[in-house]
């Protein structure tokens, strides 16, 4: 099965256009509030419009009101909600319940018992990270067992691509600062990391 891609923390519309010609699987919207890659609903409605149909939006939340959520599944501004904040497994259940969309959770990978509490989630995706958003990996090892699909995040960038996909075989690989430049997403990174991503699938 091809690995997936996802490009998180797109703000302008040239994002958008980029992401439109390089076709990542998915794209993520933040909503988190202290996150420097934060975008309005407002912003996020301008943007969605502006994306292919090919590609799936994700919101990313940190205990955001529930009521928020489901209103933003609903109305079609974003097509999956990735959870970073300590939302309980009655959060996700009502989630998928009520929007019937996928609801992806995330968990910082420290320990084998951080390893432990991501199989147990009742998500329909995980998030598998080194942190917030610094760019940094964290220790693959701690995941060779994982039995569920997940996203792998935290660190990677267009060198690393190659390394993760052989390693550790994920579902999806999740990026964000690993496509910039100046604090600011870059299309050269962002195709970069998808020709990386692919013709690792080809070979």
């Amino acid at each position: 099965m091809m690995t997936k891609i996802k490009f998180c923390g797109l703000t302008r519309p040239c994002d958008i256009e980029a992401a439109n010609e390089i076709k990542p699987d998915y794209i993520g919207f933040v909503f988190a509030p202290k996150s420097k890659r934060r975008v309005s609903y407002k912003q996020a409605v301008d943007l969605k419009n502006l994306l292919s149909k090919d590609i799936k939006a994700v919101g990313v939340f940190l205990n955001e009101d529930i009521d928020q959520v489901i209103s933003l599944l609903n109305l079609g501004i974003i097509d999956a909600a990735q959870l970073h904040g300590s939302e309980s497994a009655d959060y996700i259940r009502r989630l998928q319940q009520e929007t019937g969309k996928p609801v992806i959770k995330a968990f910082q990978i420290h320990s084998e018992e951080d390893v432990s509490a991501a199989e147990q989630t009742n998500a329909d995706y995980i998030i598998l990270d080194a942190g917030t958003g610094e760019g940094k990996t964290f220790d693959w090892s701690l995941i060779h067992a994982f039995k569920k699909p997940y996203f792998l995040a935290g660190g990677l960038h267009p060198g690393n691509v190659t390394d993760a996909m052989h390693k550790l075989h994920p579902y999806a690989l999740d990026v964000s600062t690993g496509i910039e430049t100046d604090g600011l997403k870059d299309k050269q990174k962002m195709a970069a990391f998808a020709a990386a991503v692919r013709k690792e699938e080809t070979e």
